[in-house]
């Protein structure tokens, strides 16, 4: 995927991992879709191109909706941006289908950000403090309330902030969650930077340079 406009997250391979699910499991198709930290927008607008009824897109970052809404209507997709959390999302809820690919990587708190190129986006869209849940964990709690019943929630995340705390949380909720999807990449520049840290808090094999992705299903009854 191309680089997109500078303080906003380029589409990487865990954006296209969520999109190929998203496609082979037809949830898009009819339904109403929330995608939950959108960044580019990129799959938000795929959720339009696999025949969505109706797609709302949500950003914490002004100039990501902006950004966002110009790939939109470049796109020619039918797809509404707006600024906020899952929090602004419940106010247009409930959904079929709520897909994001949240910030994930766990970082030192007590260090500075990266010093990383403009065009991989701001430190903020993959920070998420020092387990990687900062985002994830209130996420959890709150996606059942945004779903409508029979509803269903793609997620996207890393090995490294831990999926098997993302079932347990989701499944506290009453949610029926599973990894549904794998992929084995290479480290990109923010891991790359971060691997030494990784390895010196054990989460990380000394000399490994590859990550794995997962895709979480839950599920509402």
């Amino acid at each position: 995927m191309p680089a997109v406009a500078e303080g906003v997250y380029t589409p990487q391979e865990d954006s296209q991992l969520l999109i190929d699910v998203m496609e082979k499991s037809g949830l898009a198709r009819q339904s109403r879709v929330a995608d939950l930290c959108t960044g580019s927008g990129v799959i938000a607008i795929a959720a339009a191109q696999q025949g969505a009824a109706e797609v709302s897109a949500f950003d914490i970052c002004p100039r990501a909706t902006r950004y966002a809404r110009q790939q939109v209507s470049l796109a020619g997709a039918d797809v509404a941006v707006h600024v906020g959390s899952w929090a602004r999302a419940a106010e247009f809820g409930p959904y079929d289908l709520v897909v994001s690919n949240p910030p994930y990587v766990p970082h030192d708190p007590s260090v500075e950000g990266l010093d990383m190129p403009a065009t991989v986006g701001p430190s903020r869209a993959w920070d998420a403090g020092y387990d990687g849940r900062l985002v994830l964990d209130p996420l959890c709690a709150s996606v059942k309330g945004l779903l409508a019943r029979g509803g269903t929630m793609l997620l996207v995340q890393s090995e490294f902030a831990e999926p098997r705390r993302t079932l347990a949380a989701l499944a506290a909720c009453g949610l029926d969650a599973e990894i549904v999807a794998w992929q084995w990449i290479p480290f990109g520049p923010v891991l790359s930077a971060r691997a030494q840290w990784l390895e010196d808090t054990g989460r990380l094999d000394p000399g490994r340079r590859e990550e794995e992705l997962v895709v979480i299903r839950a599920d509402k009854a």
